[in-house]
This record gives structure tokens, sequence and C-alpha cells, in this order.
């Protein structure tokens, strides 16, 4: 437990808006888009899972991460390429980016699309733009699995997509529980968002993937909503391949 002189600061400059998921491993759902992000603590550094929808957005986390975590941030998985999700991530100076095979090319053409996407959403036009201008494309791409080592600790990358978009990448941190951050192939604030860039066949399948990758006993981090569990992953698996087998205005999620 933490001394009450850290509680306090912690509530005097907002890390305490993060949640402890395990040791070394926190997560943040973020205002506006309920977007979440999350981080993982290792001897050589931390890992940032996804950086918020703006420049402004970035900063604050990075900024959080190093107060809460006691390290600089070095590495940053992109789990898929919405923008509440990526425009935050130029504000990680020298960090190295991760991301599924293919969404390099996607930011690259799509700047502009990811731009329009966030401001029809609500951002401020001028803090779309901004970080449209410098939207960082993945250093390093996943196809299938790719261990990172973080000093002390080692992370899997693991690209379970197509489903939510093209381009899903989730994160397993290996612990005491394992932890799974999923991105947008789970929901838990709302229905699963199904855009026209959704692989809506092959979604129920990237979940199995995730409930392979994580096994019964794991936390699921979804990239909107609260922590959930394997009998939540398999209830919105189900509820997806009956919604994708009428069509994607078929019956919404209810787990």
């Amino acid at each position: 437990m933490q001394a009450h002189g850290e509680e306090a600061r912690h509530r005097r400059d907002g890390t305490g808006r993060w949640e402890r998921v395990a040791p070394g491993v926190l997560r943040r759902r973020l205002p506006e888009w309920d977007a979440t992000v999350g981080a993982v603590s290792g001897d050589e550094g931390a890992l940032v899972i996804d950086t918020g929808a703006s420049l402004r957005e970035g900063a604050e986390i990075r900024a959080d991460v190093q107060a809460l975590l006691g390290r600089r941030v070095t590495r940053i998985a992109l789990t898929h390429p919405h923008f509440d999700h990526v425009l935050g991530a130029a504000a990680f100076a020298g960090a190295q980016v991760y991301g599924a095979v293919g969404v390099d090319e996607l930011l690259t053409r799509g700047a502009e699309s990811i731009r329009d996407d966030a401001v029809a959403h609500g951002l401020l036009e001028d803090e779309a733009a901004e970080a449209a201008d410098v939207l960082v494309r993945p250093h390093h791409l996943v196809t299938g699995e790719m261990a990172l080592a973080l000093g002390g600790r080692e992370v899997v990358l693991v690209n379970v997509g197509p489903g939510h978009t093209a381009h899903d990448l989730a994160v397993l941190v290996p612990g005491s529980p394992d932890v799974v951050f999923c991105g947008d192939l789970v929901e838990e604030s709302g229905d699963p968002q199904a855009g026209p860039d959704a692989h809506g066949a092959n979604w129920p399948q990237a979940l199995d993937r995730l409930l392979a990758l994580g096994g019964e006993d794991a936390v699921y981090v979804p990239g909107h909503g609260a922590l959930v569990d394997a009998a939540f992953i398999r209830a919105q698996r189900d509820v997806l391949a009956r919604r994708f087998e009428t069509g994607p205005d078929g019956p919404p999620f209810r787990p």
C-alpha cells in the first residue's frame, strides 16, 4: 500500500487516475472517448500501450508513466490505427514503436483520414491537424508474435487480427496474473464498434486467439471500459459471431 503522502501527491498531479492491474502493470481510461492506455515497467524502461488522441494527451501519459513507474518510456505498442489510440505517439521522443504488419502503410497514406475522423468525433481541428502532421509510423512490424525484453520482464506482442481493424495487435504481460491488452477487439463500456475497416467474419476468431493467449485466469484489458475476464470475452465472441452472420447491423452486444 502506498504511503499517505504519495497518495496525496498522485491525487494532486492526476496520476491517481491510473489503475494497477498487476505488479508493474498500469492502465488508465482517458476522458472523452474512454480509450484505454497501458504501461508496463521493466528495469530498462517502460512500454506504453496506445498513446491517446492528441499530442497533449500523449505528453500527459508520458509524464504520468515516468512519475509512477520511475522509468523512461522506451517502447510503444499501437493496438490498432484509430485516432484515439495513435495520435499521441509523437509525444514520446526516442521511443521505438511497434504495430501489426501493414499498419505503417495505412498510417502513411491515411493520415488525413485519421485527422478527419478525430475532428468528426469532437477533437479540436488544430489539435487533430498538429498530431496528424507528425503521425508516427511503427518502426517494428509484428507478423505473428514478437517478444520484447524490458529488463527483468518480457512481454509478447501478438498480431491477432484482422477483426476490429485489419491491423489488431494484442499485448500479453506474463505474471500473476497474466494481463492481456486487447485494444478495441474488446469493449466493455459500449457495444463493440464495427466501422468500415472492420473484418467481421474474422473478429470471433481474433477473440479466440485472445483467449488462447491469456487463458482462463488472465485479466483482459479492453480498448474501452472496465477490466474483464475470460467469460466476458467468450460472451462477446459468441454475440459477434451471431451478429456478423446477419451482417454488421445485426443484434448489438449484450453480455
